[in-house]
């Protein structure tokens, strides 16, 4: 009687240890969760919610960065191209940047680059004829780009949409592609560009561990790695008057300009649980790269993130 009351017993406790298990096991296949803005979710939910933020907010998405920065964004863009600094023949992976403001300033730039090469080398042969003049000029004002190269990556369908659209709208052809494509698992060579940036995009971005060292994966050695995020504000002051107009008046915009109120609300939660500019240049050095540093832009409200692959 005893021995059949003591296998009851363990036979209780074993089913209590099966019937509890299913929910383990289901936690442990949804994988770790994570924040989508203050929400908690598992891994695959919040890369399918991201997806569908941009997929609602790609044919706004520029009306809305105007209206949110107040046209801001802007300077912050063409200092980060400034300070990528590229020269004819370079090849440049801009990942996340689907509707391709980095994409066309790095074009703008490389073609005054190639113009101011022409012009020197011009005046370095004062003893050619009109018609040799005109000849060189034609020929390098076909060759605008001297060679250089920009990939747009992006995961979402949408946004890359726009990028083309806008793309064709400007006159943008010369020198430029477009890729759809995860930044956790590049579809590149390894080695293969001279510079990766990634605008307003890394805290979007499901693992940015991975991203990272894909990022470190298909850069050429010596090649160079810059990131333009939102950031944590340094000023006190700024940065409660930053809570207040991201938290009160943004959502309030999605909602009056895209028809988005929960979007937005989202974008804002984000940048409130994105790394803080010295744990986000830990991250980066751990995935490989050296001379790592930042530039804090307004107070810190954007942040560049640079380094290099040695």
């Amino acid at each position: 009687m005893a021995a059949v009351l003591l296998w009851r017993g363990r036979a209780r406790a074993l089913l209590s240890r099966v019937r509890g298990a299913p929910r383990a096991l289901r936690g442990l296949a949804a994988g770790p969760e994570m924040h989508f803005g203050f929400q908690s979710v598992t891994e695959e939910e919040r890369r399918e919610k991201i997806y569908q933020v941009f997929e609602n907010v790609a044919k706004k998405y520029d009306v809305m960065n105007d209206s949110m920065t107040l046209g801001i964004h802007r300077v912050w863009k063409d200092i980060l191209v400034h300070k990528m600094n590229p020269s004819p023949g370079t090849l440049l992976l801009d990942v996340a940047g689907g509707t391709g403001d980095i994409a066309f300033r790095f074009i703008n730039y490389v073609r005054a680059a190639r113009e101011r090469q022409l012009q020197r080398k011009l005046k370095h042969h004062q003893n050619l004829s009109w018609q040799e003049i005109f000849e060189n000029y034609q020929e390098d004002k076909f060759n605008s780009l001297g060679s250089s190269q920009v990939v747009v990556c992006d995961i979402n369908r949408e946004m890359l949409k726009v990028g083309k659209q806008k793309a064709q709208h400007l006159g943008y052809s010369e020198g430029l592609s477009w890729v759809l494509g995860n930044a956790e698992e590049l579809p590149f060579d390894d080695d293969k560009f001279d510079v990766y940036t990634i605008a307003f995009g890394i805290r979007n971005v499901t693992r940015i561990d991975l991203a990272l060292q894909e990022a470190y994966r298909v850069l050429k050695p010596g090649g160079r790695f810059l990131c333009l995020e939102f950031s944590h504000v340094s000023n006190p002051l700024l940065s409660r008057l930053y809570d207040l107009y991201s938290f009160q008046v943004i959502p309030v915009l999605g909602e009056v300009i895209a028809g988005d109120w929960k979007s937005y609300q989202y974008l804002v939660e984000s940048i409130r649980q994105f790394p803080p500019q010295e744990e986000l240049k830990a991250m980066i050095e751990d995935a490989g790269f050296f001379k790592v540093d930042y530039e804090n832009l307004n107070f810190g409200i954007v942040a560049i993130h640079s380094g290099f692959k040695l």
